[in-house]
């Protein structure tokens, strides 16, 4: 009867257009109003969420907004742009290449896909359409590419992940995301030089090695921050908060060495910060009440023994989760999803003796497709946005992207060591 409440309450709340957060919210409570008075349920629910936002690791979440928001008003992005290019050289699709280099460096470094979009958007994605590419393959492309940084370290969406699991080591998530990150990369470059070439779209600058020296110079001091930040976790010199205290602290000196940012642009950036952190927080806190209602529903340990009882053959369940968790990313935002969804089938998997590191890793790469798509794909309506075209016009574009990101997808589901050979031998 609850479970039925849950779903329903959820389901049509959504449908009215009820915002994530409050749609998530609004069901616990109702789900809670069943079985106990109105007074212990909001007290119940309330008391949930700030238990769910009481964690350390959490704190890192608005710090590498903070840095993220930095990077992308202080000059960064331009610097990756040109060492992109400078890597790309003359080959079919050049500005594809770039935009999806770019979108791996520059996600990567600011942990945030929708800045991703938003800076190589205005920048490579407007330098593809003057050059003849079509506009709604350029929207494509910085879609989907810009979601490899959620995937590639920092990511605040593995914090997350890691908080809901219960405590898988932060650093061992960030470590075992460069392979697939870097996977679903090479697979978008593979469909973006078909494409290009099938469609005869221009070519890339020759390069030389000159160039690329240079431009690996000019963007060092951005990719260094990689090292610190990944090298000091892994090295014990810090934790994964402290980590992205560091970030801050870097990018703020850096900017200031490339004089791309002044005092008065610093008040703006902490606003637009806490706003992003205030829709994250709120998220985080009441998907964490939604999970204990299913918890204390005994829901995931009934889906565990439905799950295992049509088939106990792996290949096969984690098939149907993929298939499950592909359907929720296109109408759940990621960070619930990961809050709520984790404690569901992370004990399937674990009784599979699929490792939880593993299982974080597919789980984000599955969320990352529900960002490109409608109704609540936050990344596909700013590429969209920024490429001045329409959702309509960059579904056909978009198709075979999505293939690339499920074979992606695919290959690190069933082979463990895409995502756990460099774990192991970090000793994660």
């Amino acid at each position: 009867m609850e479970v039925a409440i849950l779903v329903l309450s959820f389901l049509i709340l959504m449908a009215i257009g009820v915002p994530i957060a409050w749609s998530i919210g609004l069901s616990s409570i109702c789900t809670m109003l069943v079985s106990i008075p109105a007074i212990p349920a909001f007290t119940t629910v309330a008391q949930r969420m700030a238990t769910g936002l009481d964690s350390f690791a959490l704190l890192a979440i608005p710090f590498f907004v903070l840095a993220g928001q930095i990077m992308n008003k202080g000059g960064i992005a331009k610097r990756l742009i040109e060492f992109a290019k400078s890597l790309v050289g003359s080959v079919p699709g050049g500005l594809a290449h770039v935009n999806i280099l770019a979108a791996m460096l520059f996600g990567a470094i600011s942990g945030s896909s929708v800045a991703a979009a938003s800076a190589l958007g205005s920048t490579v994605g407007k330098k593809m359409v003057e050059e003849g590419y079509s506009r709604e393959f350029a929207a494509a492309i910085n879609i989907t590419s810009s979601t490899t940084g959620l995937v590639i370290p920092p990511s605040n969406v593995l914090i997350v992940y890691s908080l809901a699991s219960g405590g898988v080591s932060i650093a061992a998530l960030f470590i075992a995301g460069y392979i697939p990150g870097i996977l679903t990369g090479i697979m978008l470059m593979i469909v973006a030089a078909i494409y290009s070439k099938k469609r005869k779209f221009p070519a890339g600058e020759p390069t030389s090695f000159a160039r690329i020296l240079s431009s690996f110079v000019s963007a060092f001091p951005s990719l260094l921050l990689l090292v610190v930040v990944i090298g000091g976790i892994v090295a014990g010199i810090f934790t994964a908060t402290e980590a992205s205290a560091v970030a801050v602290l870097y990018c703020l000196v850096l900017t200031y060495f490339y004089k791309e940012l002044s005092f008065k642009d610093i008040p703006s950036i902490f606003i637009s910060s806490v706003e992003t952190t205030a829709i994250v927080m709120l998220l985080i806190g009441t998907s964490m009440s939604m999970s204990w209602i299913m918890a204390y529903e005994n829901i995931p340990q009934d889906l565990t023994n439905l799950l295992l009882s049509v088939t106990d053959n792996k290949i096969i369940i984690l098939l149907i989760i993929n298939a499950i968790l592909l359907f929720i990313g296109i109408f759940m935002d990621m960070t619930p999803a990961v809050l709520i969804f984790t404690p569901i089938f992370l004990p399937i998997v674990t009784k599979l003796g699929i490792n939880p590191t593993q299982f974080g890793i597919i789980m984000v790469m599955n969320l990352c497709i529900g960002l490109c798509t409608p109704p609540v794909g936050a990344v596909l309506f700013v590429g969209v946005g920024i490429a001045g075209t329409t959702i309509e016009k960059v579904i056909k574009p978009l198709l075979p992207l999505f293939v690339a990101m499920i074979v992606a997808l695919l290959l690190v589901t069933y082979i463990p060591a895409l995502s756990l050979w460099l774990p192991g031998i970090f000793g994660l």
